[in-house]
């Protein structure tokens, strides 16, 4: 095997510009790096990761902690953010936090802490103040998706606006029976459910209607879920809403499929809108907020490497609001 002071010599250059050059720290003019490059591929070198981290004291390594691996949201963020890490040069772990609680608590209190990973990003989960102070204390950045957490860089999704722009979107195609598939009794980090339920609410209070219990039913932002609730709102022909706003495309697409096996037509008969533009949306012509997700993973890279690597980039304000967007498909109709 190759080592340093080889591809230095087929460079004409010294080892410690070599060092510069492949680890894309410290000043090497372009025509010199590439000059490294071309001898390093040459020669087959491949720079040791656990060299390079003895010497800067970095891993470079990034841990990515979600509270679910089995949803497509949290793979879609996982995409984007491994992409944009890969393309810094960094590995990314990932901690699924969907256990019990002593699970966290290792996670926070052992792997996270053991200078395995030189920074961290938190998808859809409230930190707790001493989770945060345990790795800012040993010099670990921390970047936030989903929602504020008190000095921490994060990138926020104003979820009471996403309900009330859903909601607004079936009261301005004439609907006034409009029901609202929402979280269950497991509140979400970030009050996710209790956030989009509160502006569907708002935007039906603003139009002069009373949100109706009746109209409301629980799920837990599954498949599965979305069917077994819109079967009970679109059972009772007496009472049956003429438009379902859920909580999230995979519970709107159970209600699509709920109300096909009632007989009913989407959306002459009931005007169904989501939220996420999951890659399935289009396939079901679901009507949703798109919330991009896999841009979320690269933002947040984005913010760690302004972390990681001070001076490279203007700083941005503590939190950053997510960009959002309505996409009209065929599961929406005038009233």
């Amino acid at each position: 095997m190759p080592g340093i002071h080889e591809v230095a010599q087929q460079a004409g250059v010294s080892a410690a510009t070599v060092s510069r050059a492949l680890s894309g720290r410290g000043s090497v003019s372009p025509a010199t790096r590439a000059r490294v490059q071309a001898a390093a591929t040459d020669l087959g070198y491949v720079v040791s990761s656990s060299a390079s981290g003895l010497a800067t004291g970095r891993t470079r390594n990034v841990g990515v902690v979600i509270p679910f691996l089995n949803r497509w949201f949290y793979g879609a963020v996982i995409e984007g953010a491994e992409s944009a890490l890969l393309e810094q040069g960094y590995d990314l772990t990932l901690y699924n936090l969907g256990g019990s609680d002593e699970e966290r608590r290792l996670v926070f209190e052992h792997f996270l802490l053991r200078k395995r990973v030189d920074a961290v990003i938190a998808v859809s989960l409230e930190l707790t103040a001493d989770e945060v102070k345990r790795l800012i204390d040993l010099d670990k950045p921390i970047v936030g998706v989903g929602g504020p957490l008190p000095g921490v860089r994060t990138l926020s999704l104003d979820d009471v606006e996403l309900g009330r722009l859903a909601t607004e979107h079936l009261l301005a195609l004439g609907h006034t029976e409009i029901a609202h598939i929402g979280g269950d009794a497991l509140e979400m980090d970030f009050h996710l459910p209790t956030n989009r339920r509160h502006g569907y609410e708002l935007a039906m209070r603003a139009a002069g209607l009373q949100p109706e219990d009746r109209h409301f039913h629980a799920a837990d932002f599954t498949m599965e879920s979305g069917y077994r609730a819109a079967k009970q709102l679109l059972g009772n022909p007496a009472g049956r809403p003429t438009a379902i706003f859920a909580a999230s495309d995979e519970m709107a697409f159970g209600a699509i499929l709920a109300a096909k096996d009632l007989g009913m037509h989407v959306p002459s008969d009931v005007s169904i809108i989501g939220i996420d533009d999951h890659e399935l949306s289009e396939f079901f012509g679901l009507t949703t907020i798109a919330q991009f997700p896999d841009m979320q993973g690269r933002m947040a890279v984005e913010l760690l490497m302004d972390e990681l690597h001070p001076g490279h980039r203007e700083a941005e304000e503590l939190n950053i609001d997510l960009p959002y967007e309505l996409v009209v498909r065929s599961s929406t109709a005038r009233r």
